[in-house]
């Protein structure tokens, strides 16, 4: 049964709600707080006007043509927008503007309660050095390594720390500016390029290095915290990930350990504390499961794309509970009314074509079909008919399976996914039926080079998909 807040409170202050993103997310936020009798204005952007989202929300205000940078990356505009329409908060989503300390900064000094965490904890945990210190401080481990401002700085830091290594941007992360450098030579080949990567993504080219754990896993924790108080809700794996970008998620974390479960969910629950953390937040581990040994990646302060596995093993709506955290309220639950149930699996359908790089695969989509099976949850803002524009993120959906256990999960999932139907653009729908038919993830537990080393090894994905139709 889902645990929800709704009871708790009759009458919500916050009473309209702006929602500052597009695709998937806009939607999902938007079926939530609907759910809360709370009204919804959607920002669009003209290559938007005629979502499924701007079909939903009570209001719809257009804030610019088509390039986010023109719409929904302009904080004035969207700052205006809320004002203008009487809404008294901001639902960020993730990406865009859902990290940017200026943007929580300028609803807070405009008294537009910004769903998320203060501006100083965004700037916190952004700076990749900061949080590196922060961790250390709450005794949460981190990958040997440190910063860096010149060549030979970088070169000693690798020489004591031993290859491979990774340059990382102090600045931000998502995979941008992220460089792996194996030997001295690369590391001499790739700084400058890094730094000049990180520098155009994030407007700041310092970078750090830190040790590169060959046969890790990518571990997540979600919390949730209230300023006061902060408890975790599992753990979820994102190992199976394309040049650092998650393609499949699930939770629970398979065949970890107790010991190791408890350790990494113990650190996230005090790296959070340690900054009074308000808000869905995410720690991030690069975890060594052969030596039981983890280390601190980076915090997201947002919700996650990946936050539907979560939901379905711990029947908490974490919309409503950013919704119910903003507006000052406590967390309502201890931690041990967190309970996780059974296993789910997320796959991330973009539309791209994976025979040509993966390069994205924008225009209408002329049919569409979401399976109703049991077990199965489908988050998307894709119909037939739908306009996949070329100028955001190429994600359209994500098809999420849940199970008693893992492995219903992932046949309920595979079901699902030979039921989908999306025609008019190229999707890695085919991808996603091979990977999950592979003995390592039938099994459980890969590594983050598990995808790289499958890629490099299977016959064309076009020859799979010609197959399947025989």
């Amino acid at each position: 049964m889902a645990i929800t807040m709704v009871d708790r409170i009759q009458t919500p202050p916050i009473t309209r709600v702006l929602v500052a993103n597009r695709g998937e997310i806009a939607v999902r936020i938007i079926r939530s707080l609907k759910r809360l009798g709370v009204e919804t204005v959607l920002v669009v952007s003209s290559a938007d006007r005629d979502s499924l989202g701007a079909r939903m929300a009570d209001k719809v205000v257009c804030v610019g043509p088509g390039r986010a940078t023109e719409s929904y990356l302009k904080i004035d505009t969207l700052v205006h927008a809320a004002q203008a329409t009487g809404a008294q908060a901001i639902h960020p989503g993730y990406g865009f503007l859902s990290e940017r300390a200026e943007f929580a900064r300028a609803c807070e000094e405009n008294d537009v309660i910004f769903i998320g965490p203060t501006a100083e904890q965004i700037e916190q945990v952004g700076n990749k050095l900061e949080a590196r210190r922060i961790a250390g401080e709450a005794n949460v481990p981190v990958t040997p390594g440190g910063p860096v401002e010149t060549l030979d700085e970088a070169l000693a830091v690798a020489d004591d720390i031993g290859y491979p290594v990774l340059i990382k941007a102090v600045g931000g992360g998502g995979g941008r500016g992220l460089k792996r450098a194996d030997t001295r030579e690369s590391l001499i080949q790739q700084f400058d390029m890094a730094s000049a990567e990180a520098l155009s993504a994030f407007g700041d080219g310092r970078v750090y290095v830190e040790c590169f754990v060959t046969q890790g896993r990518h571990v997540e924790v979600q919390v949730l915290g209230d300023g006061k108080d902060v408890l975790h809700l599992g753990d979820r794996d994102c190992s199976v990930q394309r040049r650092y970008q998650k393609l499949i998620e699930e939770a629970p974390a398979p065949h970890l350990s107790d010991a190791l479960r408890d350790g990494l969910h113990e650190a996230a629950v005090r790296f959070a504390r340690h900054i009074g953390y308000r808000g869905a937040g995410t720690i991030e581990f690069l975890v060594d499961v052969p030596r039981e040994q983890f280390y601190f990646l980076e915090m997201n302060a947002r919700i996650q794309v990946e936050h539907p596995v979560t939901e379905e093993v711990t029947g908490v709506d974490l919309i409503e509970a950013q919704y119910r955290i903003a507006q000052g309220e406590p967390l309502p639950w201890a931690q041990n009314d967190i309970q996780v149930q059974g296993h789910a699996i997320e796959c991330r359908i973009n539309a791209e074509d994976c025979d040509h790089d993966f390069r994205p695969s924008p225009g209408r989509v002329t049919q569409a079909h979401f399976p109703s099976h049991d077990g199965l949850r489908i988050d998307t803002h894709i119909e037939a008919g739908a306009m996949i524009p070329p100028f955001y993120d190429s994600m359209v959906a994500k098809v999420i399976a849940v199970g008693q256990n893992r492995e219903q999960a992932r046949l309920r999932l595979r079901m699902a996914l030979d039921d989908l139907v999306l025609e008019g653009v190229k999707t890695n729908i085919t991808l996603h039926k091979a990977i999950l038919e592979t003995p390592e993830f039938t099994q459980g537990g890969v590594d983050t080079g598990f995808l790289g080393r499958y890629l490099a090894e299977k016959p064309s994905l076009q020859n799979e998909a010609r197959r399947e139709q025989t």
